[in-house]
């Protein structure tokens, strides 16, 4: 499993230029990030329980927001046992009064820029067909890193237990950090002056 980011990135955002730190969860984040699971009314929460574990045992693949001193968003993934080099994001959310500041694609390029740099090449995400918003965020971040965006049929509204909508599978590679991508095109544009 990847290790924790090289320090918490600190970022202006928002109208009230609230100080935002992205950092690794611990375990006191995780009865926090169950809230705001449950708030969304659009997660499928999981147990408390669940948040906890994830607080310790995927806190390398894992990130949240911090805004003045509150959690105000979270991202759990792993790295798929089968496939190590795969990060699997599980979980996007924001808490409803820190929405509309860029919160999701901040902690999204936070989490992929320190597993990129660890030797992980593909994030897998399962998404639901009508899931527009998180369709276009992850969209953006291949688009952004110069990566592929596949999709597949994972898992039909049959294989739930419960009417669950069908779940398709989301491959995003190579990743890159945004600093190997910014130095990639740099060089590729200085080609190009040169010729």
């Amino acid at each position: 499993m990847p290790s924790s980011s090289s320090g918490a990135a600190t970022l202006e955002r928002g109208r009230a230029h609230s100080q935002t730190v992205i950092r690794t969860p611990r375990l006191g984040d995780g009865a926090r990030m169950w809230q705001i699971a449950v708030d969304s009314q659009v997660l499928d929460a999981n147990s408390s329980y669940a948040y906890l574990l994830w607080c310790r045992d995927f806190r390398g693949t894992s990130v949240v927001a911090e805004i003045g001193g509150r959690i105000a968003g979270f991202i759990t993934g792993y790295l798929r046992p089968q496939a190590p080099d795969v990060l699997f994001i599980w979980q996007v959310a924001v808490d409803h009064a820190f929405r509309g500041r860029g919160l999701s694609v901040t902690m999204l390029e936070h989490l992929v820029d320190s597993v990129a740099a660890q030797g992980i090449s593909t994030l897998e995400t399962t998404v639901s067909p009508d899931n527009e918003a998180s369709l276009a965020m992850f969209a953006s971040l291949a688009r952004r890193r110069g990566a592929r965006m596949t999709r597949q049929t994972l898992f039909e509204p049959q294989d739930f237990p419960d009417g669950h909508e069908a779940e398709d599978l989301y491959r995003i590679a190579p990743l890159t950090t945004a600093a190997r991508e910014k130095e990639s095109a740099v060089a590729h544009t200085s080609g190009r002056i040169i010729r």
